[in-house]
C-alpha cells in the first residue's frame, strides 16, 4: 500500500463551528485540561476566542489560525449593519492578532478572512457568510496540508527507528493529523512499527500531555522523557531522527518553535542526527529576512513558578519565561512541507517551494 492510498483522520476534533453566519459560535476542545478531561468550550465573542488562545486552550500555529479565522466571524456579529463595517472589521482583526504574536499563522488567517469580507459586495449578512465560507476554506485547507505533510514525512521513519518530537505538534495542534506527527500517523497506517520519545516541553507541558497522549490514542508506541533526558537518549543512541513544528519561518529558514527546539538542533547536531522541522506554507513569513526578525512571545511568571497550578518556586522570585526560541536554519537538516521538502535549507530553496 501507498502512502496516497491511505487517508486518515485526526484522533480528535480541536476546533468546530457551530450554528450559521449571523449566530453561530466557535466550539474549541480546551486542551488546558488534557490528558485527565475531555472538555469543550464555545466561543461566542470576540473576548472569548481571544481568551482562548491567550490561554492555549487552543494552541499550535495551524490550529490557531482556524481558530481566529472563525474568531473573526464571531466578532462581526456584534457589528450593527449600519456601522463602518470594513473598519469595525479592521479593529477587529488587529485585537485578534495580539492573542499570541509568535505564530505567523494567525494574523494570516485574520487577514484572509478580512481580505474576503473587504472583496464582498452587498450588506452585512452576506459579507459575515463570505467570511465564514473563507474560515471553513482555512479549516479544510488544514486538513490537507497536514496529510501532505505526511505523505513526505513519512518516507524519513523506518522500520524500529526511534523518532524524538518536542512540544505538540500532532493533530491537537492543526485540525488534521498535525504537522510533525503527520509522518508519524501514515507511517503507522502502513504498518511500520517504530518509537516516538517525547519531550515533556517544560513549563507547561504538551509533549507529555497532549503528544504523548494523542499518540496512544492512536496506538502509536510512545515514550515520555523529561527535556534534560533529550542528550543522553541521542547519545545511548535510541534516536535516529528528530522532527518539531514551527510557529513561524523567516525566509531564509530560521525557525521559531516551542523554547527548548533550540537545544534539541544544538544536540542533533552534535550526534549527527538529522533535525527536521515540519510546517504547512501558511508558517512561512517570507517578508522577515532571518530569525533575528521574528517577535518573541514572553508569558506570565506564574507559568514557571506555579505550572499547572502547583508551587514549584518562591513566592516573588524573578523569572524569564520566553515562549519560544529561533533555530538557526544551519542547524535544520530539512524543512517537511505540504508542497515537498526544503533542502538544504536555504533562501532560494524556500522560495522556490512556496512560489
Amino acid at each position: 500500500m501507498t502512502n496516497n492510498e491511505i487517508h486518515i483522520h485526526p484522533p480528535v476534533a480541536v476546533a468546530e463551528w457551530i450554528g450559521q453566519a449571523a449566530d453561530g459560535f466557535l466550539r474549541l476542545l480546551d486542551q488546558t485540561l488534557l490528558p485527565t478531561e475531555t472538555t469543550y468550550l464555545d466561543c461566542r465573542s470576540r473576548e472569548d476566542v481571544f481568551d482562548a488562545i491567550r490561554r492555549l486552550v487552543v494552541r499550535g500555529a495551524p490550529a490557531i489560525g482556524v481558530a481566529a479565522g472563525y474568531g473573526m466571524v464571531v466578532g462581526s456579529q456584534v457589528i450593527p449593519n449600519d456601522a463602518d463595517f470594513p473598519a469595525e472589521l479592521e479593529t477587529l482583526a488587529a485585537y485578534l492578532e495580539k492573542s499570541r504574536p509568535t505564530a505567523v499563522n494567525l494574523s494570516w488567517a485574520v487577514r484572509r478572512v478580512l481580505q474576503r469580507a473587504k472583496s464582498t459586495s452587498g450588506d452585512a449578512a452576506a459579507i459575515r457568510q463570505a467570511m465564514l465560507e473563507e474560515a471553513r476554506a482555512i479549516h479544510a485547507e488544514d486538513e490537507k496540508m497536514c496529510l501532505a505533510i505526511g505523505r513526505y514525512a513519512e518516507k524519513l521513519i523506518t522500520p524500529g527507528m526511534g523518532v524524538l518530537t518536542h512540544c505538540n505538534a500532532g493533530a491537537l495542534a492543526t485540525v488534521g493529523v498535525g504537522t510533525a506527527t503527520a509522518g508519524m500517523y501514515l507511517a503507522h497506517a502502513m504498518g511500520r512499527a517504530f518509537t516516538v520519545y517525547c519531550d515533556e516541553t517544560r513549563p507547561l507541558l504538551q509533549g507529555s500531555r497532549l503528544t504523548a497522549w494523542e499518540l496512544q490514542q492512536a496506538g502509536v508506541n510512545a515514550v515520555v522523557i523529561t527535556d534534560n533526558m533529550a542528550g543522553w537518549v541521542m547519545k545511548e543512541k535510541r534516536v535516529q531522527l528528530v522532527i518539531v513544528g514551527a510557529d513561524r519561518i523567516a525566509a531564509n529558514g530560521d525557525t521559531a518553535n516551542k523554547i527548548g527546539t533550540y537545544s534539541l538542533a544544538v544536540l542533533a547536531a552534535r550526534h549527527g542526527i538529522p533535525f527536521y522541522v515540519a510546517a504547512p506554507y501558511s508558517t512561512f513569513d517570507l517578508t522577515l529576512k532571518s530569525g533575528e526578525e521574528i517577535p518573541i512571545e514572553q508569558r506570565g511568571s506564574e507559568e514557571i513558578t506555579a505550572g499547572l497550578g502547583r508551587r514549584t518556586a518562591p513566592e516573588g522570585i524573578a523569572t524569564y519565561s520566553p515562549a519560544f526560541d529561533v533555530t538557526p536554519a544551519e542547524l535544520i537538516y530539512g524543512i517537511v512541507t505540504d508542497r515537498g521538502i526544503a533542502q538544504p535549507v536555504k533562501e532560494q530553496t524556500i522560495r522556490g517551494l512556496m512560489a
